[in-house]
């Protein structure tokens, strides 16, 4: 049976159409794309996320169980072209920031994503609140689009899993040793505020912030997310509690502004003892610097003999008498 020549013509046009003109695709600047042949994705031969520099994010475990190809990334610009026996997966990885609370399983979880809950190591159930800036690695894409269901979800149990237990163990730095007034102050504002986490983690937010981002740093190689920032910012106690450490915080406040103000007054005792020792030194120099001037004065003199002496004795003497208004003479018997 012969096909019509029309039928032809028609499916070359339609194959044309279809194939080969809707064929061509671009790639955004903030996107990044990878090709897949019969559902494989384009390889670069046999390397693995263990032949790059993501390896030394993971620990020895994690190494054995993330795995995964590295892919012929196509980066921004085009016009390129694909087979119809391809497929192109788009992906942007520009800088997004999410919500730290949000649950991707339950989003009326964590009171509609925007209050995460966290017991303090002293049992106190806090909220957290923050977001985190995540991006995708292009240079584990296989990871980010075949290797999980969720990549952005995972990123996030892992996250909350991770936050979670710093805080339950979260502690304050060791303060450095410290000396004299110093060594007081700190030592009553310890005692002030001994054992309240909240106050902890709210006083060193910044801390904890850093040890997320190094904990989480391993993301990438995992899931092909990168963790840019993570912003925790504020931690809220329950109702109960707050009113009590209200109280502490507001009393902390006080000890601390005496202490300064006690530091400061001090400081201002010793630089005036130190000004009134100075001014006396300067005046004991101004009245015994004459003195030395003369004692070296009559040296010189006696120096020249014993008649020069009695000679600047005698010019002394009447010097005094021309000053004098009364003088007493001696009378001789």
């Amino acid at each position: 049976m012969l096909i019509p020549e029309g039928a032809l013509i028609g499916f070359a046009a339609w194959f044309f159409v279809r194939f080969i003109l809707t064929g061509f695709f671009t790639v955004d600047p903030n996107e990044r794309a990878v090709k897949t042949v019969f559902g494989r994705a384009r390889r670069l031969g046999a390397a693995t996320t263990l032949d790059t520099a993501l390896a030394d994010l993971m620990s020895p475990d994690e190494r054995q169980r993330y795995v995964y190809p590295q892919v012929r990334v196509i980066g921004s610009g085009g016009p390129y072209f694909k087979w119809p026996w391809e497929r192109v997966f788009k992906v942007s990885v520009a800088t997004e920031t999410i919500n730290m609370a949000k649950d991707f399983d339950d989003p009326s979880a964590n009171s509609n994503g925007t209050v995460l809950q966290a017991v303090t190591k002293d049992q106190l159930d806090t909220g957290l609140e923050g977001q985190i800036r995540y991006r995708v690695s292009d240079a584990n894409l296989y990871a980010y689009l075949f290797g999980v269901k969720n990549p952005i979800g995972h990123v996030m149990a892992y996250f909350v899993s991770v936050v979670r237990e710093r805080i339950a163990d979260f502690e304050a730095p060791k303060p450095k040793p410290a000396t004299g007034a110093d060594r007081q102050g700190a030592t009553e504002e310890m005692s002030a505020m001994a054992g309240i986490s909240i106050n902890d983690i709210r006083k060193h937010m910044g801390s904890l912030n850093e040890t997320m981002e190094h904990e989480c740093r391993s993301a990438e190689a995992r899931y092909g997310v990168v963790l840019d920032a993570s912003l925790i910012t504020g931690i809220e106690p329950p109702g109960e509690v707050e009113p009590a450490l209200a109280a502490i915080n507001t009393a902390h406040n006080q000890v601390s502004s005496d202490i300064s103000l006690a530091h400061a007054r001090a400081d201002q005792r010793i630089v005036e003892s130190r000004r009134a020792v100075e001014i006396e030194t300067l005046k004991a120099q101004t009245e015994v610097s004459p003195l030395v001037a003369l004692a070296e004065q009559l040296t010189t003199l006696k120096q020249h003999g014993p008649d020069v002496l009695q000679t600047y004795m005698r010019n002394v003497r009447l010097g005094l008498y021309a000053r004098a208004q009364h003088a007493i003479v001696p009378e001789k018997r």
